[in-house]
């Protein structure tokens, strides 16, 4: 079962990038996404900033990383209570920024588990050196839905 909810989330993640479920927004925000490590609760990735999210001084645009954080942030609870999960408090704090072609590392892994609660945190660091960009922390509650229940809701 562990593995279930493991290769259920990074298939998701996975028919995310390819555009086939989600918003355009998500396949645009995650475009070069790739997985590097992945077990249950902790993933690690490799991440080139695309063009198509960057602001007007070339920079990553806040508004697309904290988009990033979301998504990876879920996918790796996910992974972890093989239940679907709802935002209920969510932030990022921001130490530096990424150029646009810029390599980053992102690790995500769950932190906490209280019950129907589970705590996430999600790094985004420099590739190379590893300077810290940002820090996402997100709290998000599970239901008793599995992903085939909603997809049939």
């Amino acid at each position: 079962m562990e593995n279930d909810s493991l290769q259920t989330s990074l298939a998701w993640l996975r028919d995310i990038l390819q555009g086939k479920i989600g918003h355009g927004l998500d396949t645009r925000v995650l475009q070069g996404l790739r997985v590097i490590h992945a077990e249950k609760g902790f993933m690690r990735f490799d991440f080139v900033v695309p063009k198509s999210v960057s602001d007007i001084d070339g920079n990553w645009n806040v508004g697309a990383l904290a988009s990033l954080v979301d998504l990876l942030g879920g996918v790796t609870i996910f992974s972890f209570a093989n239940r679907v999960v709802t935002s209920v408090d969510f932030s990022v704090s921001y130490y530096s920024t990424a150029k646009i072609q810029e390599y980053v590392e992102i690790e995500s892994k769950v932190s906490a588990n209280k019950g129907n609660l589970i705590h996430v945190v999600v790094e985004v660091k420099r590739k190379g050196n590893g300077e810290v960009i940002a820090v996402g922390k997100q709290w998000m509650a599970s239901n008793k839905l599995s992903v085939a229940q909603v997809s049939n809701l």
